[in-house]
């Protein structure tokens, strides 16, 4: 969609919002409460921000059963996050990083304000939140740690002056979810407080294993935070938060979603699906049966079913987190000093093949310690100077490892009879070309080389980072505001990555392995180290006027960049590598991919924030354009291996609209809207899909130009519609009724953008019932979610080696809930 047609849209959208208010009577509603945010780390309304922001409270979350990131996407647009077999996407506004442990997210995520960056950490459940701020757009001045597509900051609930708790116990019966959350909060001297949060999680899942005859993913999950608040002078506050928690994952929600006939010319593949040749299949020459495949029927089911078939995997994950906040006030100004200890240590086991046959099983260990110190000093506000300044430190390491495993005799028995078969041809005598059967070496041997095979894969990085900034507001008049920022980076980075091949744990010499691994996985040899030193000055400026007392308008144009870094999952090095065959039957050759260099946004973001109807009602406004250069990208290599590179360049621009209104005191109508609008600019190595005409190939590689294409996930609205009832039922009960709608147009879910991946557009709709007695602290609710029952595939990638090796064309997806009800008890005491 063009800006033009956007602007169009959004012109008779607005058109319609002004004729609906037009028509609407005068009554007399009441005024709508104050959002405060600390979006630009001042306490501050949320219509005197000026950016593009939504706050989602802990109380909606818990009333939405918002759980973790992943949940939160239905409530604000443009905002998309999935989960992948091997990691984890974020989007705003059509950018994020991708899958590799190598990648800081291009959203960054700031809790209580230490920086999440690392992928793993998204997935990471909720607990006891004050409030979710999502702010979109480069956030590089405040926010300065890679963010360059956007910011979540996520704000824990604090010690309160009076001593209260809650328990409140979930449970969903068709997916067997199950979730008790404990707050115990209050004062224990006249100067410190606390506040003791803790949640039990466990869900069997929505899909059904047919091959372990198993709900999956099941979910274990636990987490229990301490937060203490010392007043220690009237100048001086302290909080300390310990934190630590665990989720659990065995299976995943992936099945396979299609699954064509082979067009391969060997004997006993040639019509099958790849499922089908799994089954069962004999191949050979003539009358000789050289494999015979004989597995779990389970893997017939290759279609979108909510049911898969799988071996088995899991993800098993230990977070802990230390915080420490210190605030001195002197003179008006606030000095403020942040210091963050943060881990965590991840082992996860992934079939894969997502299949029910023994093909193969990727093994990987990430273990992450950080370490983090940041100093701000906030001036007084009302002169007609105000300034936030700092400087920001930051230390971590990172190791990850992972393993391709061929554990069991399928594939191996596969390729030999293949091999065999493709010498042989057509029913000829393997007599008369070998010499005796099965007797000349090197022919018929492929699969024997990979029987046992093991990839281990070692990656490290070390990252130190400093930083300074400065954001300072001139207050020219009463109405009129500017606002300067800069930020100056210094990061030092260092990276390796080695890979060899083992067969039952023991290193295997340089050989026919090597030709047999490099054709069938990509993969090849490698030891790689690298260092690097970036330093990055971003700058932004603001104008604010304030055109009445209900309308603000504001304009921002900012810079923002991404730091470059290592590749941990390519399978190859970056220089193109021949890889002749002992049997010189073909050359190979690989290339992979190592280093990759920073990427640089320029963002224009103009909007306004009003308010109607003497205060009951508010509509903000953005519209945004944002042109990215040298952007990172990480482009699956066909058969297992993820390849890191800068793509070139691309645009993203739309406008974004969200607002409440209070139609009467017991009704209220909130939403958000989403117009985006997406285009590569620059990328002509881009992966292509299966089936699809390469525009070029460079050493044996083929590539798919994206130029003038849009990416992943990127609809052309999205939106949600809420609306809220409350009213006395009786003197002390009261009734509470949430209806939301949440809709989007179509996107595609594969990172390759395969036509064949469309998710199309759809309309969720969440209800939740409740009823309360205030006084006595119970409330009992009824939950549904998706109640139109929508099936939603929120990633899917080609099926690996089906294709590759097979020649069958297929995808897997990770699908999300069909429709689910839940009842919620809850005990409140003050």
């Amino acid at each position: 969609m063009t800006l033009k047609k956007t602007v169009s849209r959004f012109r008779r959208s607005a058109l319609a919002a002004a004729v609906s208010v037009a028509a609407t009577p005068l009554f007399a509603a009441p005024a709508l409460e104050e959002v405060i945010v600390t979006a630009t780390l001042r306490a501050a309304s949320l219509q005197d921000v000026p950016v593009s922001v939504n706050a989602v409270s802990g109380e909606k979350m818990a009333e939405a059963g918002i759980a973790k990131v992943e949940d939160l996407q239905a409530y604000v647009p443009n905002l998309t996050m999935s989960e992948t077999g091997i990691g984890t996407n974020i989007y705003i506004r059509g950018i994020g990083s991708g899958i590799n442990p190598g990648f800081e997210q291009s959203v960054g995520m700031y809790f209580d304000g230490v920086s999440y960056g690392r992928a793993q950490l998204t997935r990471a459940p909720f607990l006891d939140l004050a409030r979710v701020e999502v702010l979109r757009g480069p956030q590089n001045i405040l926010f300065g740690k890679n963010s360059i597509a956007g910011a979540l900051s996520l704000i824990s609930a604090r010690p309160g002056q009076e001593f209260e708790g809650s328990v409140s116990a979930t449970y969903e019966p068709d997916f067997n979810e199950q979730i008790i959350d404990l707050i115990v909060s209050g004062p224990l001297t006249d100067t410190l407080g606390a506040r003791l949060a803790i949640r039990k999680r466990d869900i069997d899942g929505h899909i059904e294993n047919l091959t372990l005859n198993r709900d999956e993913p099941g979910r274990d999950e636990g987490t229990i935070r301490a937060i203490f608040d010392w007043a220690a002078t009237d100048n001086l506050t302290a909080m300390l938060k310990l934190e630590a928690g665990k989720f659990d994952v065995d299976g995943r929600q992936i099945e396979i979603i299609n699954d064509n006939p082979s067009t391969s010319d060997t004997e006993g593949f040639t019509g099958k699906t790849y499922g089908q040749i799994l089954d069962f299949t004999e191949v050979g020459v003539g009358p000789i049966v050289l494999a015979t495949v004989d597995e779990d029927s389970s893997v017939l089911n290759n279609k979108q079913d909510f049911k898969r078939s799988s071996n088995g995997d899991f993800s098993y994950n230990d977070t802990q987190n230390i915080t420490l906040n210190v605030d001195y006030y002197m003179d008006g100004h606030q000095f403020t000093f942040i210091t963050g200890l943060l881990a965590y240590d991840t082992e996860e086991l992934c079939d894969c093949d997502f299949t029910g046959a023994r093909v193969f099983s990727v093994g990987a260990e990430e273990n992450y310690d950080q370490f983090s110190q940041e100093f701000r000093w906030v001036s007084p506000v009302g002169e007609t100077f105000e300034f936030i300044a700092g400087g920001f430190y930051q230390k971590s390491e990172l190791e990850f490892y992972d393993s391709i495993s061929v554990d069991s005799d399928l594939l191996p028995d596969l390729l030999n009879a293949d091999d065999l078969q493709k010498l042989g041809g057509n029913g000829e005598s393997l007599l008369d070309f070998s010499g005796g059967l099965l007797g000349f070496t090197g022919i018929g041997d492929a699969g024997d080389e990979i029987r046992n095979l093991g990839t281990p894969r070692n990656f490290s990085t070390d990252t130190e980072l400093f930083s300074v900034f400065l954001q300072t507001t001139w207050n020219a008049t009463d109405l009129f505001r500017a606002t300067l920022g800069l930020r100056y980076s210094h990061e030092e980075k260092e990276g390796s990555r080695r890979m060899d091949f083992t067969r039952n744990g023991v290193v295997v010499p340089v050989g026919e392995i090597d030709t047999v691994v490099a054709k069938n996985f990509s993969a090849e040899r490698q030891d790689l180290k690298g260092s690097r030193t970036e330093q990055n000055l971003s700058p932004s400026i603001n104008l604010q006027y304030d055109w009445s007392d209900d309308m603000m308008l504001y304009a921002t144009l900012s810079r923002g960049f991404k730091s470059g870094g290592y590749d941990a999952r390519s399978n190859a090095s970056p220089e193109a590598n021949l890889i002749r065959p002992d049997n010189n039957t073909e050359d190979l050759i690989l290339v992979g991919s190592f280093e990759y260099e920073e990427e640089q946004a320029t963002s224009l973001e103009m909007g306004a924030k009003t308010t109607l109807l003497d205060g009951a009602a508010e509509l903000n406004i953005a519209a945004f354009y944002t042109e990215y250069e040298d952007l990172q990208v990480s482009i699956f290599d066909g058969t297992l291996g993820f390849n890191v590179g800068n793509a070139g360049a691309a645009t993203t621009m739309g406008l974004e609209l969200d607002g409440r209104l209070a139609l009467t005191e017991h009704l209220m109508v909130s939403g958000a809207l989403a117009f985006l609008d997406f285009e590569f600019t620059e990328f002509d190595n881009g992966q292509c899909y299966q089936g699809q005409t390469p525009d070029y190939e460079v050493n044996g590689t083929n590539y798919c130009d994206y130029k003038g294409k849009t990416n992943q996930y990127v609809a052309d609205y999205s939106g949600n519609l809420s609306f809220a009832y409350s009213r006395m039922v009786s003197s002390d009960l009261e009734f509470r009724g949430i209806t939301d709608f949440v809709f989007t147009g179509d996107y595609n879910s594969s990172q390759n953008l395969d036509p064949s991946q469309e998710q199309d557009g759809y309309v969720k709709v969440n209800l939740r019932l409740s009823l309360a007695d205030v006084a006595a602290g119970w409330e009992v609710a009824l939950l549904a979610k998706n109640l139109t029952d929508e099936t939603v595939v929120s990633y899917s990638n080609d099926t690996p080696l089906s294709n590759s090796i097979f020649d069958s064309v297929g995808h897997y997806g990770f699908i999300e809930p069909p429709r689910s009800f839940a009842i919620q008890g809850t005990y409140r005491w003050y």
